[in-house]
């Protein structure tokens, strides 16, 4: 079997998507669809089938991408244990920013572990501009938040999002109340205002930022309270906790392998830092501090604009 369609079938199967496969190996749609179905031909069986209007694995399907996993696993190994070891192309990773202080130096770690005293470049990003900068062969890996019953990546950890501020904060008995948040495509912010418009409680959007510093600044100065990944707490900041405030989703951390990419840093490798990572988590100082609920609650309009 082709390795290059192998690598397509599995970029298609990582990303859920024809379009997001075909960047992610440089191929148009229909060079896809071609490959794929050259590997039915071969294989006789149908990979595939339309269940509504998405497009699954059959039960072959499933079972070549375990094999194919395998197979590029190998394959992978082998080109990079007979590279010069003269190579000094650094590694370029991609993370979150509100994970960049807390379980980034941790992945680094593990990183180095595997591969030796590799130069790595990392790029602070959402997860959804990451992905694009994969897509685009810009990376060659980054640490993501994936919905729990995605597929994609090899698995870090569990984490929740949370409501924070300072413990000496009062901040939860105003009205409107004071909040400041990662920006619109970050998952607790769509959580977050639409947990509170429902419970009918006035808001105030202070600040919207793809900076986990921005946002903690905002929070530390007593202006808001913020709403970002546990494991994204720094230790002077508390978790606050109102049987009142909108609860934000439960997330997935993963090691996403940009398809294309030739480093070092192969799925193999990738297996052993995510089983590292579970083995022995980082260690995220943070604590709880219960808040009463208030009352006079009213719900007010607020002019939101996130730039």
């Amino acid at each position: 079997m082709d390795i290059d369609a192998l690598r397509s079938f599995l970029a298609f199967i990582d990303t859920g998507s024809f379009t997001r496969a075909a960047k992610q190996t440089f191929r148009t749609q229909s060079a896809i669809s071609m490959q794929m179905k050259k590997l039915e031909q071969e294989l006789d069986k149908y990979l595939f089938q339309r269940e509504g209007r998405q497009l699954v694995l059959t039960h072959e399907g499933q079972q070549l991408a375990s094999y194919a996993r395998r197979l590029l696993s190998l394959h992978d190994e082998a080109v990079s244990s007979l590279k010069s070891n003269t190579d000094t192309q650094p590694l370029l990773i991609g993370c979150p920013d509100d994970y960049a202080e807390t379980l980034l130096p941790h992945l680094v770690f593990l990183i180095r572990e595997q591969l030796g005293p590799v130069q790595i470049h990392v790029t602070c990003a959402s997860s959804v501009r990451l992905r694009q900068l994969m897509d685009k062969g810009e990376l060659d890996a980054a640490m993501l938040t994936r919905h729990p019953d995605s597929e994609e990546g090899h698995f870090l950890m569990h984490d929740q999002g949370v409501w924070y501020g300072t413990s000496q904060s009062d901040l939860l008995h105003r009205r409107p109340l004071p909040i400041a948040l990662f920006q619109a495509d970050c998952k607790f912010h769509a959580a977050a205002l639409d947990g509170l418009m429902k419970q009918e409680i006035s808001f105030d959007l202070i600040s919207c930022s793809s900076s986990a510093t921005a946002q903690r600044g905002m929070v530390r100065a007593g202006l808001a309270i913020g709403a970002m990944a546990r494991s994204s707490m720094a230790p002077d900041l508390r978790v606050l906790i109102a049987d009142w405030l909108p609860s934000l989703p439960n997330i997935d951390i993963v090691l996403a392998l940009a398809s294309r990419s030739q480093s070092r840093l192969t799925a193999q490798y990738a297996k052993s830092i995510s089983h590292g990572f579970q083995r022995n988590p980082p260690v995220i100082p943070c604590d709880s501090q219960p808040m009463d609920k208030p009352h006079g609650i009213t719900m007010m309009k607020t002019a939101i604009k996130c730039e």
